[in-house]
């Protein structure tokens, strides 16, 4: 156990410079007449912050911060520290390290008491992680109950008849499900409930060789939430299948279902993909939560200027509009914010989409269904004798889903899609690709909006710092110029990133490009002109985000070229 019997909480603060001496003894003479601790006290009076008390512990002190809200606690650890005693401690057992000592988070590693008392309740040594209180006693419950209903859950799962509409998770236990099934199906309730409150945009159930790893992506990135007992699986695969109406007796092909949820006040649209691997079906569950959707221009991150320039395109009459991007990079939230742009009462708009993520009202909105005959194209075909002005097609995928979106903006209909394109100037090689001819692709695109998402820098804890000469000649901006970077706080949870926003860069098709497009010339040569003629890339469009301080270098360089 780390011994700190010198050390001094007032001292470490002062070192810091987060704390004055005046201030000091302004709150020792506090502490004097109520009893309470000093981090109690400063933090009360707003002399600092609860980030800056676990940083100044950090550094002082040599111990590494954690999240609990991203760390797994090894169930060994959670099961030597019960849990009252964790609850009077605010403390949460998260690991037993390699030489066999129990690894603590706790925002207050000076209090030796605490320590003996969980040094001989777990008889281990104990060490440290430092975690802001708030956020201990904000995950504690949920660790060790989660943990609960893993040590109490059987295996298998009697009840097999499924539920239609609407689930509330604040129901534990739904009618009709076996008694034997509780655990399970808490487990499962617990999962998607932590899915929608850590903001997840998918949720992946994943069996390995000897356990099952949930995993959550949150800002795009994913992190493990959750180990279980892989004897577990079968019984939680069969609890999602159940819930979303998808046949619990196949197991060996791809299933597709939905789940309409009520968690936290707000429903939730859960779209679930099982399929079948090794060591069993890995299930993936989309969150749409409309309550957490970036849709508008504004909340997107375009700025003023490309703001103007998208509502000049958007009034245009006919023609397509396509936005490109890999998958995840946020093309059918930019198709939404269009619609919500153009969404007028004398304007007749229907949107054929796979799957609808997001409701507008006095839109029309058509569902994909495979298995109804509900294609792409056979909607697509449909919608064109629906008298519409405005069109929005999910997603081009073939070459007659193309040739359909083409037809319609060559007879007087805008159109907006999108298309799985790394940059705006490989957009028409695509679709002559799709077998489109080329003097149709020119006749009718009439821009491409290629896109990417980047992680937002956490507002509490960036940290800004002079970018060294040699990266500022290769990124092409001023000597000496400040940007910032992640450091990783409560608010951010430890990672540094809060949010993500959008890069774009916006290819318009004049005259000159048309003419490239239909003499065949390649994208790397199209794309020549354009930035000649001004577009802005997605490269130029993230260092301008990095340089007003919106997000970090590492991003830029990992999501452009």
């Amino acid at each position: 156990m780390e011994s700190f019997k010198n050390v001094k909480l007032g001292d470490l603060l002062i070192k810091s410079n987060v704390l004055t001496e005046k201030q000091l003894e302004s709150a020792l003479e506090e502490q004097k007449q109520t009893g309470m601790r000093l981090g109690e006290i400063l933090l009360k009076n707003g002399r600092l912050s609860e980030f800056q008390l676990v940083e100044a512990l950090s550094k002082q002190l040599h111990l590494p911060m954690v999240s609990t809200s991203r760390y797994r606690p090894m169930p060994e650890a959670l099961r030597l520290i019960p849990q009252n005693v964790a609850e009077r401690l605010r403390v949460i057992p998260l690991t037993i390290t390699d030489d066999g000592n129990l690894m603590i988070a706790t925002a207050d590693p000076l209090d030796l008491v605490a320590a003996d008392e969980l040094r001989m309740i777990s008889g281990k040594e104990i060490s440290f992680g430092l975690c802001p209180v708030s956020q201990i006693l904000r995950d504690l419950n949920r660790i060790y109950s989660i943990q609960e209903t893993l040590d109490d859950a059987e295996i298998e799962v009697v009840d097999t008849t499924g539920e239609g509409g609407e689930l509330d998770l604040g129901l534990s236990i739904k009618s009709g499900a076996a008694a034997d099934d509780a655990p399970v199906i808490k487990i499962v309730n617990n999962i998607l409930e932590q899915g929608v409150r850590e903001g997840a945009s998918d949720i992946h159930i994943e069996p390995m060789e000897k356990s099952t790893q949930v995993r959550f992506r949150v800002d795009g990135q994913l992190f493990n939430a959750l180990d279980f007992s892989r004897g577990l699986h079968p019984a939680v695969t069969s609890r999602i299948k159940i819930m979303s109406n998808i046949d619990i007796s196949e197991k060996r092909k791809p299933q597709d279902g939905r789940i309409l949820i009520r968690v936290l006040d707000r429903k939730v649209d859960l779209r679930v993909s099982t399929l079948p691997t090794i060591y069993g079906e890995k299930t993936v569950i989309r969150v749409l939560d409309q309550s957490n959707a970036m849709v508008g221009l504004e909340k997107l991150g375009f700025d003023q200027e490309d703001r103007d320039r998208l509502d000049r395109l958007l009034k245009v009459p006919y023609g397509i509009i396509l936005v490109t991007g890999p998958t995840g990079s946020g093309k059918s939230t930019t198709l939404y914010s269009f619609l919500e742009r153009i969404n007028n009462p004398d304007v007749n708009i229907v949107t054929v989409e796979d799957p609808v993520e997001y409701s507008i009202n006095g839109i029309s909105q058509v569902q994909v269904s495979e298995k109804a005959g509900r294609t792409f194209s056979s909607v697509l075909r449909a919608i064109l004798r629906q008298d519409p002005d405005k069109i929005m097609v999910g997603e081009i995928r073939d070459g007659e889903t193309a040739n359909l979106a083409i037809r319609a903006a060559l007879t007087g209909h805008l159109v907006l899609s999108t298309l799985h394109t790394n940059d705006a100037t490989s957009a028409p090689i695509r679709l002559e690709d799709m077998g489109v001819p080329p003097f149709l692709v020119a006749s009718s695109l009439t821009a491409v909006i290629a896109q990417r998402l980047v992680r937002r820098l956490c507002e509490h804890c960036k940290e800004k710092y002079i970018v060294p000469d040699v990266l500022c000649s290769e990124l092409g901006i001023p000597q000496g110029s400040e940007i910032y970077r992640p450091q990783g706080c409560d608010a951010c949870r430890g990672t540094g990133y809060s949010g993500r926003t959008s890069l774009f860069e916006i290819m318009e098709l004049d005259d000159s490009i048309k003419d490239m497009i239909i003499e065949k010339e390649t994208a790397s040569t199209i794309r020549a002109r354009v930035v000649d003629n001004g577009m802005r890339t997605l490269r130029r469009a993230g260092i301008s985000k990095m340089l007003d301080g919106v997000t970090s270098m590492e991003e830029i360089m990992n999501v452009t070229i």
